[in-house]
């Protein structure tokens, strides 16, 4: 007789699976995998499932990635981030490329 968890194990390991997916295409290749970030909305909630069961699989995925994940609700959306120690170079990098798109932006506008 098949045991009666695994549809259950199998929808989660498909949801760890697929944010694992989108965690990692939202990586910055020049960040080296740190830096990460990802923001579900309510559609993705809705599709994905419980909220509890969201935030547990975005911690399996977190941890494949070697992330410090972290969820964080704000409305109807949740974020997800790496709140891992980022070392300096990586962090010099990013805000360089923040600098650089304010700089862009202050141009567009004038």
């Amino acid at each position: 007789m098949p045991d009666k968890d695994e549809p259950a194990r199998h929808r989660y390991e498909k949801l760890v699976n697929r944010l694992e997916t989108l965690m990692r295409a939202a990586l910055k290749p020049q960040y080296k995998g740190y830096g990460g970030q990802l923001v579900l909305s309510s559609g993705d909630l809705k599709e994905m499932g419980e909220l509890k069961d969201i935030r547990r699989a975005v911690r399996e995925a977190g941890r494949r990635l070697g992330w410090k994940p972290a969820t964080r609700l704000v409305g109807d959306r949740l974020f997800v981030l790496d709140e891992r120690e980022v070392p300096e170079e990586i962090q010099q990098l990013a805000e360089n490329a923040a600098a650089e798109a304010m700089h862009r932006a202050r141009r567009e506008h004038q």
